[in-house]
């Protein structure tokens, strides 16, 4: 029962905060920081989702081949590689590194 109730709830949340959304008169959105402010969001979540799954475990910070996988996923992304050679990249690194170590 516990479970529809947090499912009941989360459909709620969900309706109220598109309906908060459409409620936000245009001029407020039309404003240079708010606009800023919307195009950058999405990349600040993505970096700190990305982040907190590369280094974290549980409560604690680790550095393990994720990690290795993570910068050689950058290295290919600075050197303008497509997006499945970037994953080929990180996927063949963090194996590498696993089986090292």
């Amino acid at each position: 029962m516990n479970v529809w109730i947090a499912i009941a709830l989360t459909a709620v949340g969900c309706y109220l905060a598109k309906l908060l959304g459409l409620l936000v008169p245009a001029d407020a959105l039309e404003r240079p920081v708010v606009q800023r402010l919307a195009a950058l969001l999405p990349v600040a979540l993505l970096a700190a989702l990305t982040a907190q799954q590369a280094f974290g475990t549980g409560q604690h910070l680790v550095l393990d081949a994720r990690g290795a996988g993570l910068a050689a996923a950058a290295l290919a992304l600075v050197l303008r590689a497509p997006f499945l050679v970037v994953v080929g990249v990180a996927v063949a690194v963090t194996a590498g590194v696993r089986a090292l170590g």
